[in-house]
């Protein structure tokens, strides 16, 4: 059974939630978003609460139950305070340039990296080697961080590359230590 499911969603006062037969929409101070939602769960709204319940009780529902209830606590949390996650450039002449939808990296490579940021997600360098990327869109924000990491993920030998500011890389001894 899931108990996440169960718990209501808390509606702050400042957002608006639209809901119709396959869709909701949340609106709030930093902007607004929505999502389809599947057949096999209802939403109900209860004065400052909303409630996810299934259709039936089998095992999948119950699961999309607890699934729906997460994205829609991210959605509201999203509008109201908005999303954060923080990069770091670890390494000898990496650096990092923002330019309004572009991120230029500069991390070993002959040539500098050009990444196009998506819609709703924004940058700011500091330092040349903390990236801060934001919005109010929870999943768009971890796909882009994580895109953004794979062009040089951190090794496991000195720690170069560009990894999450809350990772801990383990390190290797390597072939000095072997001997």
């Amino acid at each position: 059974m899931s108990r996440i499911g169960k718990k209501p969603v808390q509606i702050p006062e400042k957002v608006e939630i639209a809901l119709t037969d396959d869709s909701i929409a949340v609106k709030g101070a930093l902007g607004s978003l929505q999502r389809s939602l599947h057949p096999a769960v209802t939403i109900k709204i209860e004065e400052d609460r909303l409630l996810v319940s299934p259709v039936n009780e089998d095992r999948k529902t119950v699961a999309l139950q607890g699934l729906y209830r997460s994205l829609i606590q991210n959605m509201v949390i999203g509008v109201t305070t908005g999303y954060v996650k923080t990069l770091l450039l670890n390494g000898i002449g990496y650096r990092a340039e923002a330019k309004g939808s572009q991120l230029i990296l500069n991390v070993g490579y002959s040539n500098p990296v050009d990444f196009t940021l998506p819609d709703g997600v924004t940058a700011k360098v500091d330092k040349n080697t903390q990236i801060t990327l934001s919005s109010i869109d929870k999943e768009v924000l971890g796909e882009t961080a994580a895109r953004i990491r794979k062009v040089r993920p951190p090794e496991p030998y000195k720690g170069k590359g560009i990894m999450y500011s809350d990772e801990r890389i383990i390190r290797k001894a390597g072939k000095a230590a072997a001997k």
